[in-house]
Order: structure tokens, then sequence, then C-alpha cells
């Protein structure tokens, strides 16, 4: 009685995150309306079976155990795993929470890393911000046994985005106590691109000369802005600061600033620079969040360290819109990293640098020259007022 309940709390605390991660994806797109609409309907269904049988299940006895399973012949399974792994289609193997349980060459070749590092991770993690919500409610559809689902998705792990038609079968094994899905992925179905960041070319930022080049350029130009002295405000020289990143090393850069040492909560957003083609407003809503609210940058002006994403897994560790929309969703984002403004007294203020998904994820080397460059703006910023 008690793990038919405890299921069943599960899988209602499951279906309410996933019904509000649509509603935002909704809200934030609403272009997309067809395919939040079709993975609503999926959800709805299994919500009305849900409630036709939550009393027959609190009432149920535990069900017997299950028969000895009869495991695989050695030979199968060799003959199996090499086929797996040479199919031309890329395919991945996920358990029943979502985890890549396996991962085929071409599978791993699409998602742009190696089969080691992908297996183990959850598969929404290589999804992009905006079709999150609509994979997650495919998926347990196709775990619950509603049937195969076929969706237009997009990737957006390899440095730039990609658009993709992922098809989702159910699995029972008889080695495998939980279902598993196998996704396979192909060109999308319509043939046309999904809304969003346009994927970029491959970036010349892999050439590791041409790379440190351009990381020594945005250091001298940084150098030189806040050498210059003849900037009238503080504001004005954070923004010129900001505007040179945003020109050369990010999408979105955010700087904040805290006047109270003992107090990181009171810190202020003093400059925050976007690309041109960013929506209407969307500049003034990340300007109007309180940074001490959310995980980033609260955690860098408190604690003084820096913060390295170079793939976003939590969407919601830059806080929320009004609507309640995960701002890095609504932005599009990739990567991102936040370092401190470190001052001769301490850390002044935090520097957050966000990439879409259709860039080059940031990497160490870009963490370290961040950090100098934030150094390099806390030791120029003006004593902090009395």
């Amino acid at each position: 009685m008690s793990e038919n309940l405890a299921d069943l709390q599960r899988e209602i605390a499951a279906l309410s995150e996933r019904i509000a991660a649509l509603r935002n994806t909704h809200a934030m797109y609403p272009d997309d309306a067809q395919g939040t609409a079709e993975a609503s309907l999926a959800e709805l269904e299994y919500a009305e079976r849900l409630l036709g049988t939550a009393g027959a299940e609190l009432a149920r006895s535990h069900s017997e155990a299950p028969g000895p399973r009869k495991p695989a012949e050695d030979g199968d399974r060799v003959l199996l795993r090499a086929v797996f792994n040479e199919l031309s289609v890329p395919v991945v193997l996920l358990d029943h929470d979502g985890y890549v349980r396996r991962i085929n060459n071409a599978g791993a070749n699409q998602l742009g890393s190696a089969p080691g590092y992908l297996t183990g991770k959850p598969f929404t993690h290589f999804v992009d911000l905006r079709k999150r919500a609509a994979m997650q409610s495919w998926l347990a559809a196709v775990l619950r046994g509603d049937g195969p689902a076929h969706l237009e998705s997009r990737l957006a792990q390899r440095g730039w985005a990609e658009d993709v038609h992922l098809t989702l079968t159910r699995l029972e094994l008889p080695t495998e106590a939980q279902p598993l899905v196998l996704v396979a992925m192909s060109r999308p179905m319509n043939g046309a691109e999904e809304e969003g960041p346009a994927p970029l070319e491959s970036e010349v930022e892999d050439q590791v000369v041409v790379l440190a080049a351009r990381r020594l350029d945005v250091l001298t130009r940084m150098t030189r802005l806040l050498l210059r002295g003849t900037t009238p405000t503080e504001d004005l020289a954070l923004t010129e600061a900001a505007d040179l990143l945003a020109d050369s090393y990010a999408d979105w850069v955010v700087i904040d600033v805290c006047d109270l040492p003992e107090d990181p909560e009171a810190a202020r957003r003093a400059s925050v620079v976007g690309p041109a083609d960013a929506p209407e407003g969307q500049r003034e809503e990340v300007a109007a969040l309180t940074p001490g609210d959310s995980d980033i940058p609260g955690e860098v002006l408190g604690r003084g360290q820096s913060l390295l994403f170079p793939l976003i897994e939590d969407e919601t560790v830059l806080g929320h819109t009004d609507t309640g929309a995960p701002l890095l969703s609504v932005l599009g984002a990739g990567s991102l990293l936040s370092v401190p403004l470190r001052g001769s007294r301490g850390v002044r203020g935090a520097l957050t640098l966000i990439r879409r998904s259709n860039r080059g994820s940031f990497r160490l080397a870009d963490l370290g020259l961040i950090e100098e460059i934030g150094e390099h703006i806390g030791l120029a910023l003006p004593p902090r007022p009395q």
C-alpha cells in the first residue's frame, strides 16, 4: 500500500512540474504553440487516467514478486552491442529516469562528445532550453506506455543549435526492472528550422592560435578602457566595459556592484548589455531583477568564487521573470560564467557573461580571462560610498 501511494505521489509531483514547464514555455514562445499543445494534450490524457485509477491503485495490495528473469546469452549480448554501436542512425538508450544508459557512435557524434562522457547524463540537458519541457512530457508519456512519440526538437550542445526529429520508443527487457526508452535522431521531418537563435558555422575560436590572439585583444582593449580615466561616472564606465565584452565575447553581459561588503544581497544591477536582436523590453527585464535574489550572481557576491556552466542544466539559477519563467530560458542561454569583481578590499561586485545556445560554450580558459578582467574592473571601481 505504502509503495503504491509513494508511486502515485511521485507521478503527481512529476506531472505538476511538467505542466508548469509547458505553461512557461508557451508563455515565452507563443509561436511554438503547436508543439506545446500536443505535449499538453498528452499530459491531459495521462492526468485523466491517473485520476480514474487512483482509488484502485491505493486499495491494491502489493503485487506478487515477478518470476525469475532469464539472463540473456553472452553471445547475443556481444552481437547486439556491436550492432548498436555501429548503427549509422544516431541512437540513445535512456533509463527510466531519462539518463543516458548507452549511446552509439553516431549518437555521440550527433551530440558532439565521447560516449563515455555522455553516459550517465540526463538526455534533456542536451536539448535546447525552449524545447526541454515538451521533451520531458513526451518522455514521461512513452515511459508510462502511451505508445511511441515523434517530435521535432532542437539540440544545442555542440556550440551551435541543430534542429532534429526524435522518435521515442519504450522497451521492455526481461533483465530490467523498469522500462527503457530508445531515442532515434534524424533530420527534421518538416524541413523547416525552428525559431530561436540561428545556427552558427563552426567558430574560428576553435583554432588555438586565433583563440589566444582574440583573448589577448579583449584583455588589451579592456585594460586600455579602464586606464583611460576620463569617464565621468562609474556606471558609464561599467556600461562601456559591458559593451566591449558583449561586442567580442558574449551575447549578454551583466555587471552587479555591491557597495556594502557585509550585505551582498544589497547589490545593485549597474549595467546590462544584450544582443541587438533581443526582443524589445528584454534588457529591461534582466536589469529589473535583484542580483541577490538568484543563485547567480548571489553566490558569487556572497562567497567570492567564480562559477562556470559550460552546459546549463538548471535554467533557474539566474532567477525568474515577472511571469515566473526561468530567465535563462527566456534568453535562450546555452553557457554561462560569473566571476567576482575583486578590488583591494574584497569583492566589489559580480560580472556575469551568457552565450546563447547557438555559440560555443565557455571553457576554463575563458574563465581565467574573465576572472582577470573582473579583477581589473574591481580595482578600477571608485571607493565605496561612505
